[in-house]
This record gives structure tokens, C-alpha cells and sequence, in this order.
């Protein structure tokens, strides 16, 4: 019985989008480190894309309010700042919905910001350049596309 209520808790999670780039859930982003299930409270652990991101008690906020909307009374969300997140822990449908959305997604094995040679979401270009180490939030940087003459988001890797 706990196993299905644990599955029920993950897949409403699945419906909780992050409200900066709001193509992607929670999931896709990989910050849900895990649900647990003590003395009728609902415990989930999450883990920030990066310390002090402004989005977390939003996040925070909209776990509750989706686990209620379900019947679900007593919830703990907990911030855990280790291990640190990584880039590594989104989803592959998380990228594809970044890329899709206009968002460069990370690349793999990378963990400084490349100044060119980022995908273009818009054209596929690699004829890219690094215009700004931030980009619409701290978690992006801003590249333009020689190409298509685009500027676009890459999300960077962590």
C-alpha cells in the first residue's frame, strides 16, 4: 500500500513545473531526491539547481499546494544542499523539452561554460559565441547564433 501511495506521490510531482522555465517539471530537472512516507506525513527531500536559487520556495510552495489539491494534509519539503545538484541528474526528456523550448540544454562532460561551439536551439548551428556568462537567470548563459543570427539561452552545466 505505501509503494502506491509513494508512485501516486511521484507522479503528481511530475506535474509540478519549475517557474523559471516552466517546459519542465521538477522530475525533468532532477532536483527530487526522494519521497518518503512516515506517520501519515509526506517527507520529500530537494536539492536547488544552485545555492540561494530564488525559485526554491516558490518550488516548495507549489509541492504542498499539488500534494493537498490530492488529498494529501501533512507535508514536509526539505532542502538538501548535498550532494550538490548536477546538470547530470536531468532527465533526457527534460533537454529535449529545454531545446524544444529555445533553451540550449547542457552538454555532456562539460563543466565550464564552452564559449562557442553550443547547439543552437533554433537553427542547430554550432557556429555559435558566448555573449554573456548570464543569461535570463543565474543558471543560464547568453549565446548568439552566427548562423541564424539568434541569441539564445544555454543552459549551463553544473
Amino acid at each position: 500500500m505505501e509503494n502506491e501511495i509513494e508512485q501516486k506521490i511521484w507522479e503528481i510531482l511530475e506535474t509540478v513545473c519549475d517557474p523559471e522555465v516552466p517546459v519542465l517539471t521538477i522530475i525533468d530537472l532532477g532536483i527530487v531526491r526522494n519521497v518518503t512516507i512516515r506517520k501519515n506525513t509526506v517527507l520529500i527531500n530537494i536539492t536547488s539547481t544552485y545555492t540561494g536559487c530564488p525559485a526554491m520556495d516558490m518550488i516548495t510552495m507549489n509541492i504542498k499546494l499539488a500534494l493537498a489539491e490530492n488529498g494529501f494534509k501533512n507535508i514536509e519539503v526539505k532542502q538538501v544542499l548535498t550532494p550538490a545538484w548536477t546538470t547530470d541528474w536531468m532527465t533526457e526528456n527534460g533537454k529535449q523539452k529545454l531545446k524544444e523550448y529555445g533553451i540550449a540544454p547542457p552538454q555532456k562532460n562539460s563543466r565550464e561554460t564552452p564559449d562557442t561551439g553550443i547547439e543552437c536551439p533554433q537553427c542547430n548551428s554550432l557556429d555559435t559565441i558566448l555573449i554573456s556568462e548570464f543569461g535570463s537567470t543565474a543558471c543560464k548563459a547568453l549565446y548568439k547564433c552566427n548562423t541564424c543570427k539568434e541569441p539564445f539561452d544555454y543552459f549551463k552545466c553544473y
